[in-house]
Parts: C-alpha cells; structure tokens; sequence
C-alpha cells in the first residue's frame, strides 16, 4: 500500500493505516534526527515530531507530499529544539565542566561517520543527511528547507568539499 494511500485512510480515521505509516517512517525520522542531534534528544524530538503528525495529518492537503511534510516536520523540531537550547545557553553562564561533558559525551557516542558530519555546518549537515541519508530529491530538499534548489546544489557541494578535507585531515587518501 503506498504511503498516499496510507494518509487517506489515516485522515479517515483508520488508525491501522497511521500505526502503518508510523511504521514505515520511524526510523527515517529516527535516523534524520539523530544525525541533527545526539541520541537522547532526537528520542524526545521524534516524539514531539509524531505528536505533530497525528495532530497535523487532517490538514495535510497532498497526501503524496507525505514525505517532505513529515520531514518538513522533523526539520521544524530539531532547529526548535537547538533555539531553545542556544537562548538558554545565552542566558545562563557557561562553565568548564558543562564544556568538558559535552566533548567526552561527543567522543564516545559518535561513530566515524557521525562525528564527520558533525564536523560540518549545520545548513551543510542538514542537506547532507536529507539528500543522501534520507535519498530525497533536490528539490525536496529545497521544499523542506525553503530554500531554492540551487542553494541545496550549492551546500551539498560544500558539503562535500568539507567532507574531503575532514577525511584529508585524518589521512585518508581516495
């Protein structure tokens, strides 16, 4: 059953199609997050991005554009998420131990490919993982970040660019 179909049911009521969708699409989201975030606060955004959903779903106009919505959806929460977390950072004081934490927390739960993606800006990072990770389109991209297909070009060639050099870096030689 395809996921426009799935939605139509799912506006209808049918909570199997839901409990469908949300099965085909919980990694995805999962996935999408934790490479936004670390692990412990992309399982409370991915929450808050389903909360979204099943309130949301009524009011989807174009079930077919389920995909770029639902992620359109997750790309709202995360940068939600690092707003809040930066204006609190910005009002309370910083302290070396907070600073220590983070870096230890970053070296140990970060696989090789998550801490080079880590390593790039998060506009770079963010096309990265929805272009590659996600297998969207461009313009899918462009969609969810409101932004135009070539500014997507254009941040998935730096991303690559930074990629390189990061690889470069660490010594591996293509």
């Amino acid at each position: 059953m395809t996921d426009e179909l799935l939605v139509v049911r799912a506006q209808l009521g049918e909570r199997a199609a839901l409990a469908e969708l949300v099965a085909r699409w919980r990694v995805p989201v999962w996935t999408y997050v934790r490479r936004m975030l670390d692990a412990e606060r992309a399982d409370d955004v991915t929450q808050e991005v389903w909360l979204a959903v099943v309130r949301g779903l009524p009011r989807l106009r174009d079930p077919g554009a389920f995909a770029p919505w639902l992620f359109t959806i997750a790309r709202r929460s995360v940068t939600e998420r690092l707003r809040g977390e930066y204006a609190r950072a910005w009002e309370e004081p910083a302290t070396d131990e907070a600073v220590t934490e983070d870096a230890v927390e970053a070296m140990v739960d970060r696989a090789a490919l998550v801490s080079l993606l880590s390593g790039l800006p998060a506009p770079e990072r963010e096309i990265l993982v929805l272009f590659y990770l996600e297998d969207l389109s461009v313009e899918e991209c462009a969609h969810i970040c409101r932004i135009p297909a070539g500014t997507v070009k254009s941040r998935l060639n730096r991303a690559r660019r930074l990629l390189r050099e990061h690889l470069e870096e660490k010594g591996y030689r293509p």
